[in-house]
């Protein structure tokens, strides 16, 4: 009896026990499962970021990039614009002369770079300190040469047409009685009508007003003389630097023949054209008042 009595209760606790057992093992199963698959999820998260990592960089990494490449480019471009100066400058330098082409005993000027039309480095003086002194300068070179062009081909032709012309509108011819036209040293300046000198000096007076105010409206492309004049004057840069390198070089000589002129026929006491017939007269005409002076036998 005492057999039977607990036999139900023991199986009883058996299965107690053994419930209890499997709902410990499924309490122990899922303990254990949620870390694995927690830790599964968040290495497969870690993988994709890190993939698409790899495909599209990072805000920091693209502007560190851009900030390098700005950098590099500012960096590169004072280097590269230097290098080019410097290269100019010694390249230009290096064709100008540290002498006076025309006075090579002297140091060239520095304001005479070469750039102006007959530039040959001649300022012993030192009167242009700087390109706008050098500007005004040529602009007086210009203007005189010019005026002596005129007046190296006027002296003579008022020598050979003076008498003649005075002749047939009946004046009184302004040469003496030397052939010579008057001057200052010649003399004879009293002979000519006031009205010639104001109409002479109102004239220089306008062109000097002109070109002076068009030296001021185009300061940075203003050639000195240039007034503006195209008739004849090349189109392309190469006939321009020639014609005026023949301008400055036949003003000069003009100027030099001009002055020339004065001091021969003051010395002589003769005009010029008497004292050079061959440029003046036919050489037949010539060659006969020569024969008839007894220079020819």
């Amino acid at each position: 009896k005492m057999r039977h009595h607990r036999t139900p209760s023991y199986l009883l606790l058996l299965l107690l026990s053994s419930v209890g057992h499997k709902v410990q093992q499924t309490s122990i199963l899922k303990t254990q499962t949620t870390p694995t698959m927690m830790k599964s999820l968040s290495l497969a998260f870690a993988l994709l970021v890190a993939s698409s990592a790899a495909f599209a960089p990072s805000s920091q990494s693209v502007i560190n990039s851009s900030a390098r490449h700005m950098s590099d480019q500012l960096d590169e471009t004072p280097i590269e614009t230097t290098i080019q100066t410097t290269i100019a400058t010694s390249t230009t330098e290096a064709a100008l002369p540290l002498r006076s082409q025309s006075l090579p005993f002297l140091s060239r000027p520095l304001a005479l770079d070469g750039t102006l039309a007959g530039d040959v480095g001649f300022d012993p003086l030192g009167f242009a300190k700087s390109e706008s002194d050098l500007m005004n300068y040529r602009e007086a070179e210009v203007k005189h040469a010019r005026l002596a062009m005129l007046a190296a081909a006027g002296w003579p032709l008022s020598e050979v047409f003076d008498k003649k012309i005075a002749a047939a509108i009946g004046m009184d011819p302004l040469l003496d009685g030397s052939d010579r036209v008057p001057s200052m040293l010649n003399g004879g300046l009293g002979k000519i009508s006031p009205a010639y000198w104001v109409a002479c000096i109102g004239l220089a007076a306008m062109i000097d007003i002109f070109g002076t105010l068009r030296m001021k409206s185009e300061k940075e492309n203003y050639l000195p003389g240039d007034f503006g004049l195209r008739l004849g004057y090349p189109s392309g840069e190469a006939g321009q630097n020639r014609m005026q390198l023949a301008e400055i070089k036949n003003g000069r000589l003009a100027m030099i023949a001009v002055f020339g002129f004065a001091i021969q026929e003051f010395v002589s006491k003769q005009g010029v054209v008497d004292e050079t017939p061959f440029f003046f007269y036919p050489i037949v005409e010539t060659l006969h008042n020569y024969a008839n002076s007894g220079y020819i036998q």
